[in-house]
């Protein structure tokens, strides 16, 4: 098994058919379905904004600090068989606090986790918690501002996730400039649903350190070019983009051209349990478009916003493998 790096990860999207009814069921909180062939049949998108909905009503059976910190320790244990060595997993604070959950309970259940994940799992997990299209102001500035709070306990970075179509970057760009000035790195979606001005706006307004997505560059050949030169990390999610058709098809995914032009793509799973996939799923549908392990792990340690000890030995763990010994296939 060859080793994986991960940095587009919603931990509100881990979680397996099974532990969604236990954790529901626990805090009282009805679902759509009471089986696991019943939020199967849910997870059957017609496109991106279904998608949304139905990820906002399941996500919100989590209620507790113990809920946040399993989420962040099951994943860590599921990825580490598949080989992740460092995950950079987001969580949605905004929309637990709307359902009466604390700002503090939330930010430490999640900590806690990346700690315990690291103990028990040896993968080290960091956190950047999104910031959702169109939040009040107040609301995204509390983000940053807890984000900051906890930075010492694994929060690196601030993103901007939901309805891109609706929700521009640029508007946002007042509390982008607040997490910068506390040292946090900038990791908005962009380029999964609206083209390459939302990726520009992203860049530009939000100055965005690494794009979340951002596959819709290719369309705009000046902008693929701007990205391969500055270095830009693309966070790609191969089969997400199939399951919510942002993409028509994995075989017509831009990804290969992305990389033949030089641009930086990493690779992740987005919302695994709710895509049906998982890492070495994502990694192998990557590698089935010409994008070898290798490429991907080297693009996810360029992108990735840890302390240069902690990227030193990702490095040393990548150098150290025998990449050439990788078998044809992995998928399992």
């Amino acid at each position: 098994m060859y080793p994986k790096i991960e940095l587009h990860v919603h931990l509100e999207g881990t979680v397996r058919a099974a532990t969604l009814l236990e954790v529901a069921r626990r805090n009282d909180y009805p679902l759509p379905a009471d089986t696991v062939e019943g939020l199967a049949e849910l997870y059957e998108y017609r496109d991106f904004e279904h998608f949304i909905e139905v990820w906002i009503m399941t996500t919100h059976a989590m209620r507790s600090a113990d809920d946040f910190r399993r989420v962040v320790v099951d994943y860590a244990g599921e990825a580490a068989s598949h080989g992740a060595v460092y995950l950079e997993a987001i969580f949605s604070p905004a929309e637990r606090i709307s359902r009466g959950v604390d700002w503090d309970e939330i930010f430490s259940g999640y900590c806690d986790g990346a700690q315990e994940a690291e103990e028990r799992h040896g993968v080290t997990v960091r956190l950047t918690p999104d910031i959702y299209r169109g939040a009040p102001q107040d609301v995204a500035e509390t983000v940053v501002r807890y984000s900051a709070k906890y930075a010492d306990r694994g929060i690196v970075g601030v993103g901007l996730g939901g309805l891109e179509a609706q929700f521009p970057p640029e508007p946002h760009a007042e509390v982008f400039a607040l997490a910068k000035a506390e040292g946090l790195g900038s990791v908005p979606h962009a380029g999964e649903v609206v083209g390459p001005k939302s990726i520009r706006g992203a860049l530009d307004a939000l100055q965005a350190d690494r794009i979340r997505h951002g596959f819709r560059a290719i369309e705009d050949p000046e902008l693929v070019a701007e990205l391969a030169e500055r270095g830009i990390v693309l966070d790609v999610t191969p089969i997400s983009n199939v399951r919510t058709r942002a993409v028509p098809s994995l075989e017509q995914h831009p990804l290969p051209k992305l990389v033949e032009a030089g641009v930086l793509c990493s690779i992740s799973t987005d919302d695994p349990a709710m895509f049906d996939t998982d890492l070495t799923r994502d990694y192998e549908a990557a590698r089935s478009l010409g994008v070898d392990p290798r490429t991907a792990f080297e693009a996810g340690l360029a992108g990735a916003l840890c302390d240069e000890a902690t990227r030193d030995r990702l490095r040393g763990l990548g150098n150290g493998f025998d990449w050439a010994e990788v078998p044809e296939a992995e998928l399992v």
